[in-house]
């Protein structure tokens, strides 16, 4: 595009959405990494006892995760 031609309206609304999807997966990691550091060896036998649970609990409790997590995104967002 030529000098003082806007982008398409769109535009910057994906951009701002790769920064938010950016600085949401930033704020995960700094939340995984939480207690690992503050306390290894509590995340140690937390991550035993996930190992022991069987894969359809697994699934189940990250369902419900995932479920919780676009809810209170939408409750965020609007």
């Amino acid at each position: 595009p030529g000098q003082g031609a806007t982008p398409c309206p769109g535009f910057r609304r994906i951009d701002t959405m790769w920064d938010d999807l950016l600085a949401a997966s930033a704020l995960v990691l700094v939340f995984e990494g939480m207690l690992p550091f503050l306390s290894p060896r509590l995340y140690r036998q937390a991550v035993e006892q996930l190992s022991r649970m069987p894969d359809g609990f697994l699934r189940r409790f990250g369902l419900g995760l995932m479920l919780a997590g676009l809810a209170l995104l939408y409750v965020v967002r609007h």
